[in-house]
């Protein structure tokens, strides 16, 4: 996925009111930008660290620039949580993902389960459609390890147990963990934050719901899929 306009460099001073950052360019100029990105943001927003934000095209915009990517002391870590359905599907069309690949049918935001809208779903007339949910990971864990949810997420235990049902009816279902933060070998459920999803998300495994989870590759004016990382339940 490429970057268009570019990204422009800058610190970050603060994030504030969850959608909120002040950020200061390299020019010195201080400016507010959109932070797309509802979670609490734990372990990748402390003030000083570098930050990638993209200039807005509409001139009707209220806030000019919108946060993509913050340069942590570990590592890249991408914020925009508008990104990471995009880039799966890119990287399912792309052929990157083995375990999604050859479905002829394609298609994003369809409605089922409990008032929901599956991210992808996944269709052939030779064998059952696959539903897959798309969960970003930026927190920090231990070295070299991250976990997700990064704050309480009834929702996100909600979509296990849809996905479940989907199992349940003879569809193939998939949770699939984007690991937005570069450094990172292995992914676990964050027990200590959210318990509840922890729990949800082994039971749906037990059921039968798939885990990948694949890693982000960061370059210079774009960002793609990367190659499967571990999950530890």
């Amino acid at each position: 996925m490429k970057f268009d306009p570019p990204l422009v460099s800058g610190t970050l001073i603060r994030r504030y009111k969850r959608f909120l950052a002040d950020v200061q360019l390299a020019d010195g100029t201080e400016v507010v930008a959109h932070c797309p990105n509802p979670g609490s943001m734990k372990t990748c927003a402390e003030p000083g660290w570098g930050v990638k934000l993209t200039p807005a095209n509409s001139p009707k915009r209220k806030l000019k620039w919108t946060l993509e990517i913050i340069e942590a002391i570990d590592g890249s870590i991408m914020v925009n949580t508008a990104r990471p359905n995009g880039i799966v599907v890119e990287g399912i069309r792309a052929g990157k993902v083995l375990e999604l690949s050859n479905y002829p049918e394609l298609r994003t935001e369809v409605k089922y389960g409990e008032n929901s809208r599956i991210d992808i779903l996944l269709s052939d007339t030779s064998r059952p459609d696959c539903y897959v949910e798309v969960k970003n990971v930026t927190m920090a864990a231990e070295p070299s390890v991250a976990a997700f949810p990064d704050s309480v997420s009834k929702r996100a235990a909600k979509h296990m147990r849809e996905l479940t049902a989907m199992v349940q009816q003879g569809h193939r279902a998939v949770v699939f963990f984007l690991v937005s933060r570069s450094g990172v070998q292995s992914i676990r459920p964050a027990h200590e934050i959210d318990p509840s999803y922890a729990i949800a998300l082994k039971d749906a495994a037990s059921a039968g719901v798939e885990i990948l989870a694949y890693s982000l590759v960061f370059n210079t004016n774009s960002v793609e899929l990367g190659s499967r990382i571990e999950v530890t339940l």
